[in-house]
């Protein structure tokens, strides 16, 4: 309207797969150095941020506001079909409840009732709606950073299949049975991966969240019997390929840092300061390990001042500029943060030396 002060431009930057290829020669190659621009990203905005950023700046395009320097392609945490009543079925059979929770929502019932796979199958990895996007995202988004994703990629699809409490019980009443699952499972990702390969793509991203506020949901010692080596099969066809492996595992999970490492991984998200210490952590890694993420999404993001928010963004940026370090908040941007805290945060962005609009 007439009167009304200009909107701000929300692009970030341009060029971040030159910019991630860097970073991820650095982790490799200590000796070479980052780019000085610290580039910016912002992962995941939930469909209420998005429709907030869209109404304040007059546009349905959330992608060519945000100039994400990220290509998310593949299904993620899979396809949904319609039960009614807020409840949803995904690909593996698992029923969710939507109706309080409405980005993912919670399990409802129990697909393997017993600690057997007798008479279940997995989907099918080669469903054509996986991989049916990729090439016209890619003739669309050429100059991003392509990032092909599997959600639930693990653990967390073992126990929606089980059930949380039973799965844990099995690791010490029935760990053949674990182990058998965690495998099978394995097995379909890494049909999924090598689908996902034939594409020009960057990197395979696997989400398996396993951490809490306070350590791992299933501990240390169950971990590395049950995930670890499982983990370690998938990291391989991705490495084997010349790709980056980027992980996402919510929660304190720094403890396996070392031994993820050892495997091939190359970039941590969320990277969450309420449960790490964010400083600490870059100077321990730097040059093995990518950081993204750590701008909080449990404290600042929603209940910070828009000066709280560009504080903390400056002082990551500060942070990162030795390299080993991609900003963005630590997790996808709920709905509860003020549009005013999103638009102090990419602002600050846009105040980098060196930054391309």
């Amino acid at each position: 309207m007439d009167g009304e002060p200009p909107r701000p431009r929300l692009r970030l930057s341009v060029d971040m797969r030159r910019s991630i290829d860097a970073e991820t020669r650095y982790c490799h190659n200590g000796h070479l150095r980052r780019r000085a621009a610290l580039r910016a990203l912002v992962y995941r905005i939930h469909a209420r941020s998005g429709q907030l950023l869209t109404a304040h700046c007059g546009s349905e395009d959330l992608d060519a506001l945000l100039n994400n320097h990220v290509l998310h392609l593949g299904g993620e945490i899979g396809f949904f079909q319609e039960l009614g009543e807020g409840y949803v079925r995904d690909l593996f059979g698992v029923v969710w409840d939507r109706r309080i929770d409405r980005d993912i929502g919670v399990v409802a019932g129990q697909v393997l009732p017993a600690p057997s796979l007798a008479g279940y199958t997995l989907p099918d990895p080669n469903d054509a709606r996986f991989c049916a996007a990729i090439p016209a995202r890619l003739a669309q988004f050429g100059d991003r950073y392509r990032v092909f994703q599997i959600g639930f990629s693990l653990y967390e699809r073992a126990w929606t299949l089980r059930g949380m409490e039973a799965l844990l019980m099995d690791m010490y009443d029935h760990p053949h049975f674990v182990h058998d699952l965690i495998n099978t499972i394995a097995d379909w990702n890494i049909a999924l991966v090598r689908r996902a390969l034939a594409y020009d793509i960057d990197a395979v991203y696997f989400g398996d969240d396993w951490g809490q506020q306070i350590g791992l949901q299933m501990g240390p010692a169950h971990w590395r019997t049950f995930i670890y080596p499982a983990l370690a099969r998938m990291y391989r066809v991705v490495k084997e390929a010349g790709k980056a492996v980027f992980i996402h595992s919510c929660g304190d999970v720094d403890e396996l840092f070392d031994d993820l490492i050892a495997i091939g991984l190359d970039c941590f998200n969320p990277f969450q300061p309420e449960v790490m210490d964010v400083p600490g952590l870059l100077a321990r890694y730097r040059g093995r390990l990518a950081f993204h993420g750590g701008l909080s999404t449990q404290r600042t993001l929603p209940y910070g001042t828009p000066d709280a928010v560009r504080a903390a963004t400056r002082a990551l940026l500060a942070l990162g500029r030795q390299g080993g370090y991609i900003f963005a908040p630590a997790h996808a941007v709920e709905g509860d943060v003020p549009v005013a805290n999103m638009l102090a945060f990419l602002e600050e962005l846009h105040r980098q030396p060196g930054y391309v609009a």
